[in-house]
């Protein structure tokens, strides 16, 4: 071989090493992942998926690429602790694109989030009749600024003063961008036909003879016999809306103002998910949101929508649906802004060719779904000249219809093609079928996972005999009876979103699932149309409020029962068996970690030396119940926590019952100490599910509960579903996957398309009468996975 034909030493880095990774439940795992080729991670929720991917390969290659920045810089950047791994070798550059919800800043829309809507108002500033200035007189984050008073420009020795200055921003002046504005419903605030030594007030904590209520029942500016429904016009703005003024009250001095703006500063300017759950109750009940009566939701000043190209004001295109947006910005001609208008086109065409041509520019960007948040996420890569990179995936095809898989699948292939790695954690077996290279993680979940399984080809996977490779080829058959319903939830003329006024019984007593494809309008029929009143358990993927010493066994109430038994057993205060309260260990106050901030490097976390992690105080890991201390109950998961309280010295019946719950949703894994900020979407709603399953709810909807579920997970999600309806409730389910819908008693199809062509129902009645007639999308797939 001569040496010109020798292959080039830089040739020969052709995969990704990882060597001894032990993140989480991984136990010691060495692969080998190929380079510009697409490698799907499957496994058992729970078997270290995201772990591996993730927390290792993705979390030290954008570790080391931070790292490459001054110390100023990084300053200003997430600090990333180093994945524990002893060697990673071949990594290239890693891009994430995760399902984390965006955030739900009220200005914050999917054309701020994308650079569409930058790009529309550079278009305005040029082409808009008539013209009212700069980009940022578009824009509804901009307030309008003018200032007076001498403004000095300094340019190196010249100084110029400026009498007057002035910005021309977009925003709405009285809804300040946000589109809508707060109203209180006064109906809620007090008893018009009570007087206030009646009690009228029916705020929570002003209860009468209390500081809040004597603020105004002693105040003296309106008489406190009087029904307040009589009260004059200057008694009652006085009550309602008086400005601040110091006053002697009971003879202490105190600051009396009217009652709505007093509620709003107390109440209405908190976060609302902080509040306690009978002040959030209240805030629900009385606070109205309305569209700006200014700006008609729109956002902007009444200048930036008279501003128009072609008869199509800014606020108009980004009200459109953005595949007529698209079809509009390709009818404008102007060669003075022609690179600007291919830029916004392609990014337009993305929208459309990813599956979201349904959503509008205007749409705030915290109500998209985590599937739809991920799949706008990808938008600013599909046009990317850059090669040789890593993308990582997180189950891409949540929220997708099978019809949009095969699209989704296109999308991965192309990103290879292109000579990037493309790494996918996924379950659902039409993306596992695309992949050049499988790792199958395992063989079960938390502690009885974390090891490799299977490496190779997808045939090879079948024949692999591992948990995955024996259920890939699962099909649901359709049920030979089905339920019969015990009533019917009436919706009529549901108009939400792009519903055209929907009539629909939706079946009670039964399992009834909603389908369509994504954008269809299934969201809004659920939540908008059925009411979230009493007896309607609405679970959904959300984000659990918690902090990083949150875990299962806080928030589903089952540390109570386990500490009142520690309790009991050794005769001690409960409060000694919390790690937030009296039993925390003095060094790492009850954390299990020391957090040492290293100023602009990344700060690290260190196992505390005191409690070895255990986070309690030594001494009260003397107490013991059935022979553990509660650290190790902690420590143990779920599946064994049900046996340990079951029976013998540690049986608690109050515990137990939770703990068969979170079993029964497939959460047998997890350990009942794990921090929530660890759990997937999926765990986050099956936790929840299984803490709503005592409630009193007799109708049960949830929204796409197979999310994160492997295919040996859904037989068992499946069996839960018709306990539920089994024992008296009716589920509702938002699903796409086709064996939830074979499993149905009752399908409602939403369609024909997304947006404006959906918001219509196709079909309703048994899932075996669909696969028979064929007459929508779903059906036709419905048919295929089924075999008929």
């Amino acid at each position: 071989m001569s040496k010109a034909s020798a292959p080039h030493a830089a040739d020969s880095h052709e995969v990704i090493r990882v060597l001894g990774a032990r993140e989480n439940n991984l136990k010691d795992v060495s692969i080998e992942i190929p380079k510009r080729r697409l490698t799907v991670f499957t496994g058992v929720s729970g078997s270290g998926k995201s772990s591996l991917v993730f927390d290792t390969i993705a979390a030290e290659s954008q570790r080391l690429i931070n790292e490459t920045y001054s110390a100023f810089v990084q300053g200003f950047m997430p600090t990333l602790a180093r994945p524990e791994v002893d060697v990673l070798d071949g990594l290239t550059t890693a891009i994430t694109v995760d399902q984390q919800r965006m955030g739900a800043d009220p200005r914050s829309t999917v054309g701020t989030a994308t650079d569409a809507n930058a790009m529309l108002r550079i278009l305005f500033s040029r082409l808009g009749k008539p013209h009212i200035g700069p980009p940022g007189a578009y824009a509804f984050n901009v307030p309008s600024v003018k200032a007076s008073g001498a403004i000095t420009v300094e340019r190196g020795d010249k100084k110029t003063v400026k009498a007057t200055f002035h910005r021309t921003g977009g925003m709405c002046t009285r809804c300040e961008g946000r589109g809508s504005v707060t109203d209180l419903d006064l109906t809620q605030l007090y008893d018009g036909a009570k007087s206030l030594d009646e009690g009228a007030l029916t705020i929570p904590g002003y209860k009468p003879g209390g500081w809040n209520y004597r603020l105004y029942s002693e105040s003296g500016f309106f008489p406190a016999d009087k029904p307040i429904g009589r009260f004059t016009k200057k008694e009652l703005h006085d009550f309602l809306h008086h400005e601040p003024v110091r006053m002697k009250i009971a003879g202490i001095n105190m600051t009396y103002e009217g009652l709505v703006p007093r509620i709003q500063k107390s109440m209405l300017a908190k976060d609302k998910e902080g509040m306690q759950p009978h002040i959030r109750e209240f805030v629900d009940r009385a606070v109205t949101f309305t569209a700006c009566p200014e700006c008609e939701g729109t956002r902007l000043s009444k200048e930036a929508r008279a501003s128009k190209i072609k008869r199509v004001s800014i606020a108009d295109a980004c009200a459109m649906q953005i595949s007529d947006l698209a079809e509009w910005v390709r009818g404008i001609e102007e060669p003075s802004v022609a690179p600007l208008l291919t830029a916004l086109q392609q990014t337009l065409d993305s929208f459309v060719e990813i599956g979201l041509g349904y959503l509008a520019l205007d749409r705030p960007s915290g109500t998209l779904s985590g599937g739809e948040a991920q799949r706008v996420k990808m938008i600013r890569h599909l046009g990317s000249s850059l090669t040789d990179v890593t993308y990582v995936f997180d189950e891409p095809t949540t929220g997708l219809h099978p019809h949009d898989i095969q699209r989704m699948n296109d999308l991965l292939l192309r990103l290879r093609d292109k000579g990037n790695t493309v790494l996918v954690v996924e379950h659902k077996p039409e993306v596992i079928e695309i992949a050049d290279h499988v790792v199958d993680l395992g063989p079960g979940a938390g502690t009885a996972g974390g090891a490799v399984c299977f490496e190779g080809t997808v045939a090879g996977l079948r024949k692999s005999g591992t948990v995955t490779g024996r259920h890939l080829g699962d099909r649901a058959s359709l049920k030979d009876e089905v339920r019969e319903p015990t009533g019917a939830l009436k919706i009529r003329g549901a108009r939400t979103h792009n519903l055209k006024g929907v009539d629909v019984d939706v079946p009670l007593g039964v399992l009834t699932v909603v389908t369509g494809v994504a954008g269809s309008g299934k969201s809004s029929l659920v939540h908008g149309s059925i009411p979230a009143s009493d007896g309607v358990v609405s679970v959904d993927q959300g984000a659990i409020r918690g902090s990083r010493r949150s875990n299962p066994a806080t928030y589903t109430g089952l540390l109570d029962p386990i500490r009142k038994a520690f309790a009991k057993a050794n005769d001690v205060k409960p409060a000694l068996f919390s790690a937030n309260s009296e039993g925390a260990c003095p060094t790492c106050n009850g954390a299990g970690v020391i957090y040492t901030d290293l100023g602009m490097m990344a700060g690290v976390a260190t196992t505390c030396e005191d409690c070895e992690g255990k986070r309690f105080d030594a001494s009260v890991l003397e107490y013991r119940l059935g022979g553990r201390d509660i650290s190790e109950v902690l420590a143990m998961p779920v599946s064994e926590a049900e046996r340990f309280f079951g029976a013998g010295e540690a049986r608690t019946p109050a515990a137990h019952k939770i703990l068969e719950r979170l079993a029964d949703v497939g959460l047998g894994y997890l350990t009942l100490g794990q921090p929530l900020t660890t759990l997937s979407g999926g765990e986050r709603q099956r936790l929840k599910l299984a803490t709503h399953m005592a409630d009193k709810g007799g109708v049960y909807v949830l929204d796409e509960p197979t999310a994160g579920l492997h295919l040996a997970d859904v037989e068992q999600l499946l069996g839960l579903l018709d306990r539920l309806v089994d024992s008296g409730k009716s589920v509702i389910v938002v699903e796409h996957h086709q064996a939830v819908m074979a499993h149905a008693d009752w399908i409602i199809d939403l369609g024909p398309g997304a947006g404006h062509d959906g918001g219509t129902i196709v079909f309703e009645g048994t899932p075996a009468t669909l696969v028979a007639t064929r007459s929508t999308v779903t059906g036709e797939h419905l048919a295929a996975y089924v075999g008929a």
